[in-house]
Parts: C-alpha cells; sequence; structure tokens
C-alpha cells in the first residue's frame, strides 16, 4: 500500500480513536491505549527510529511519565508525558542531538500540519473512473431514480402494509440519525479536530527541515576562526562591545583589550560576591536562629528571587567573556582563574539560597514554590557545572545548551515519579508539631490527598479554629467546624465526578482515594 496513503489512514484512525476515548473523561488508563497506537504507528512509519539511542532513552522517559500519569494522574505527568511524546516524535522523523532543535521541528510539525495532512492525497491520473466515466453514469442514474420515487410514492399509498413497514424503517432511521447527531455534535467534531492535531502532529513529518538543517552544521568543539570588521560589526554583540570600548574592541590588539576588561571585571565581581558570601556564611551557616516577632519571610526568604537572578546574569557574563577567539587567546590564563573563581563562589551562593529555602520550610513546611526553588536551584547548579566544562574545554553554546536541555528532561521525568501532592501534605502534616500548617492549602490538595487529611482531621480542625478562613465557602454558624465541612463537601464533590466518568478514566490514585471512602464509610460506594 501507499505509504502516503498509510499515513492518512492512521493519523484519521487515530483521531476516531482520540475522539472515542478521551471524550469527557480525564486522561489516566485511556492514554496507555491512545500511546500504544501513537507509538506503533511512529514506530512502523520512520522504521529507522530504534536504531538511535536516543530514542530508546527518550522511549524509557517516556514510558517512565505515562505509567505516572496512571498511577499519580498529576498534570506534572501529564505535562511530562505530552513533552517526552512530541520530543520521542521529534528524534524519530529528524536527524537531531538537541532537544532545543527537535522541539522546534515539532512546532513546525504542529503549524504545517493541515499541509502535511493535504499534501498526499492526490488523484493519480491513470487510476480511478476517469470524470467523463462518472459523468455518463450520473445521467444513466437521472431517470431510474426519478422512476423509482415515482413508484415508491403509489405502492406507499396503496398498500396500507407497505406503508407500515416504511413507517417503522423510517422511524428507526429516525432514532439512529438522531443519535448519530448527537454523537457528532459541534463539540464533538471540533474535538475530532483536535485528536486530528494532535495525531497529525505526531504521525505527520513536514517537509520543512529547517531546525535539522541548521542543527547539521552546530558542533561541540569550539574551533578558531578569523572574521573581517566589517563582519563582526554586523552582529550585536560586537556593536555593544564597541559602543563601550570604542577604537580598543578593533585592531590588533582588541583580544588584549577584551582579556584585560574581562580580567577586571571579574576580579571586582569575585571581591563583591566573596563579601555577600561571607555575610551569608556568617548569618546563614554559623549563626543563625529565628527572631521572636520578625517574620520568617522577611527573614529568610526575601531576596532569594534576586539572588536565583543574579546567578542566572553570572553564566550570561561568563558567555559574553568566552565568545568567539578569546577561548584561544594564549594569555588568558588569568581570565580563566577569574571566570573559575567566579563559578566556585556562585555554587556557594547556590548553597545559601538552599539553606535560606531549607529554614523556610522548616518553619511553614513544604508548598510548591519552595520545592520549584529547590529544583531551580539543582538545575542552576548543573548549568553552572555545564559552564565550567565549556570554558574548560573550550565548547560551545550549543554544547551548553544541549547538555543542560538533556539535564532538565531528567530532572522532569524524575519528577514526576512523585506525587507531590500526597508528599507536601505529608509531610506538613507529619511536622505538624514543628510546622505552622496551612489549612486552605491543604484542603486545596489534589483528590489523592483525602485519605490522608481525613485521618488527621482534629489536627486540621485543631489548626483551623486558631485561623480565619478565607473561603466564601465557611458559614458563621459552623465556624467551629469549616473545616470538616469543607473536607465532606471535596468528598462529595469527588464521588459526583468519579460517577460520571468510564473505566477509561481509571487511575490508581483515584481508586486508592475512593477504596479508603468506601471502606470508611464516609461516603457511599461509587459504583
Amino acid at each position: 500500500m501507499n505509504k502516503d496513503l498509510v499515513k492518512i489512514i492512521l493519523v484519521t484512525a487515530g483521531a476516531v480513536m482520540f475522539n472515542l476515548v478521551f471524550w469527557n473523561e480525564k486522561l489516566a488508563i485511556n492514554t496507555m491505549l491512545f500511546d500504544a497506537f501513537l507509538l506503533s504507528a511512529l514506530f512502523y512509519l520512520y522504521p529507522q527510529a530504534p536504531k538511535y539511542a536516543v530514542v530508546n532513552w527518550l522511549l524509557l522517559g517516556h514510558v517512565v511519565c505515562l505509567a505516572m500519569v496512571v498511577i499519580h494522574n498529576t498534570d506534572l505527568s501529564k505535562i511530562a508525558f505530552t513533552i517526552t511524546l512530541l520530543l520521542l516524535a521529534g528524534f524519530a522523523e529528524y536527524k537531531h542531538r538537541s532537544a532545543w532543535f527537535a522541539g522546534g521541528s515539532m512546532i513546525l510539525n504542529i503549524v504545517m500540519v493541515a499541509a502535511s495532512f493535504v499534501e498526499p492525497i492526490k488523484i493519480n491520473k491513470g487510476q480511478g473512473i476517469k470524470r467523463k466515466g462518472i459523468s455518463r453514469l450520473i445521467r444513466f442514474a437521472i431517470l431510474p431514480a426519478i422512476l423509482l420515487i415515482v413508484f415508491f410514492l403509489i405502492y406507499r399509498g396503496a398498500n396500507n402494509a407497505f406503508s407500515d413497514i416504511v413507517n417503522k424503517i423510517g422511524f428507526q432511521l429516525e432514532v439512529f440519525f438522531a443519535h448519530f447527531f448527537d454523537f457528532f455534535s459541534l463539540q464533538r467534531l471540533l474535538f475530532l479536530l483536535l485528536g486530528l492535531l494532535i495525531t497529525g502532529s505526531v504521525l505527520l513529518k513536514s517537509k520543512l527541515d529547517f531546525f535539522s538543517t541548521r542543527e547539521a552544521r552546530m558542533q561541540d568543539g569550539m574551533q578558531r576562526f578569523k572574521r573581517t570588521l566589517r563582519q563582526k560589526r554586523e552582529g550585536f554583540v560586537y556593536s555593544f562591545v564597541e559602543s563601550i570600548m570604542g577604537k580598543m574592541a578593533s585592531g590588533i590588539m582588541a583580544l588584549k583589550n577584551e582579556n584585560t576588561t574581562g580580567i577586571i571585571s571579574l576580579l571586582l565581581l569575585n571581591a563583591l560576591l566573596l563579601a555577600v558570601n561571607l555575610i551569608d556564611f556568617n548569618f546563614l551557616w554559623l549563626h543563625f536562629q529565628y527572631e521572636e516577632g520578625k517574620p520568617v519571610y522577611k527573614m529568610v526568604h526575601e531576596g532569594t528571587e534576586l539572588l536565583i537572578i543574579s546567578i542566572v546574569l553570572a553564566m550570561i557574563i561568563l558567555l559574553f567573556f568566552f565568545k568567539g577567539n578569546l577561548n584561544f587567546y594564549k594569555r588568558n590564563k588569568w581570565l580563566k582563574y577569574g571566570a573559575y573563581a567566579w563559578i566556585i563562589q556562585n555554587i556557594i551562593l547556590v548553597s545559601s539560597v538552599l539553606l535560606r529555602d531549607y529554614y523556610y520550610i522548616l518553619k511553614h513546611g513544604l508548598a510548591y514554590k519552595r520545592i520549584g526553588v529547590l529544583v531551580f536551584l539543582l538545575m542552576v547548579l548543573v548549568g553552572l557545572i555545564t559552564v565550567f566544562l565549556k570554558i574548560w574545554a573550550r565548547k560551545t553554546n550549543y554544547f551548553l545548551f544541549r547538555v543542560n536541555a538533556w539535564a532538565g528532561i531528567v530532572v522532569l521525568v524524575l519528577a514526576t515519579t512523585v506525587h507531590w501532592d500526597e508528599f507536601i501534605a505529608g509531610y506538613n502534616l507529619k511536622h505538624r508539631d514543628t510546622v505552622e500548617l496551612d489549612v486552605q492549602f491543604l484542603l486545596s490538595l489534589s483528590d489523592k490527598t483525602l485519605p490522608l487529611l481525613d485521618t488527621n482531621i482534629v489536627a486540621l480542625q485543631n489548626r483551623a479554629n486558631n485561623e480565619t478562613p478565607k473561603a466564601d465557602y465557611v458559614d458563621p454558624s459552623v465556624y467551629n467546624n469549616w473545616c470538616i465541612e469543607r473536607l465532606k463537601m471535596r468528598e462529595a464533590e469527588f464521588v459526583k465526578n468519579q460517577r460520571q466518568l468510564s473505566w477509561l478514566s481509571w487511575n490508581y490514585a483515584d481508586a486508592y482515594t475512593e477504596k479508603y471512602l468506601r471502606k470508611k464509610g464516609l461516603i457511599a460506594a461509587t459504583h
């Protein structure tokens, strides 16, 4: 069978399957069914894909994310599942080494999906029925069709038994088409188009290979090259440097002047950062104490965002200094020493920011933002290490961004293996004697936490009685029990939602919560 025709059939079948398994359902076990179809079709259409190691590693990460969708069913697992699926398709269809470029190719797939779907649908001149033949067939059918309709109406009026049979058939057709158009409502048709978009974006390779062609010219190792003054002035970076340094940015002394400017800059920045690190070392590492009456946020967490921004800017500045031929300048030894010192100092600063977040967690418990800071600091640490490798081994910015993208993907996949809402609730409740419980926040976490909240309802209620509820659902007459009422409302809402879903939406997290509520007798069985 023609491969283009196979693509169209697979995309259409995938869109129909998407419509059937996801309509009015949540992403759960149905995701496994749809993903199995997509991956089978992907590897059938691009059989060379499994030969690439990067595809196999991505497939492993994708399967982990898929399993976490069924087990944890968190938004993070669904996002990671989508990202790894798109990247897997990008590497299967195009020749890539970097996740950034593969992502770019998949964006082109999405933008060009309509053209990719329509383009293979061509009628071959040597195949099928010619237009003249079709025209003749229509002409031959007109008179017989008119005669059939006339005599059908006559027989229906003349024969009551025939008329009854026709009426019954007509009624059944009305019922059928009523269900048919209910199935294919406007919303359902739009959902079908969404399925076509998703399936087509994954399976149909765009003819535009802009990103794969561009990446083919990229290298990990930096090479020395000579550019004319005119070529240099076309770049934004050189124009910026020239506006500051003037004539010192050009001529045979340009590299020496850039090297000197870099050494002075890094010397001053190292001295400034050393002062900050010494203050942090004294305040955070040696003599930290919670002060009575002073908010922990003001004392510890305030300024964390600016410190993180400063670390990111530090990496950008190093990339600015170690651009182009300055990496090959024979007298750049002290510039490198200054860069290494600043990287080490920024790693120390990362540790101090980590300690700030740790102290804040000890006092207020876990929350999304506090965990996000920890993950971001991990990525920043990886970034600093790779910047060191770039300078030491004379690597390109392409290498830097490629390695950090893969590090980000690994962190994303590993992060899906934890149900963070349950982890947050479990940690905060376990340390309720030392952590200031935020009851409103805990009651807003996902349904998987309902059993944990129910078993700790007394502790939550005691804490809730000491704080002013912020939600509109609180009735002053039942103020003392608002926490319990809110939990009951969450449970009832969970049961109502579960009754509207079929087996396609089954996932372990919901099954666990449902089993607990049924066992405790807090609600009736859902099925």
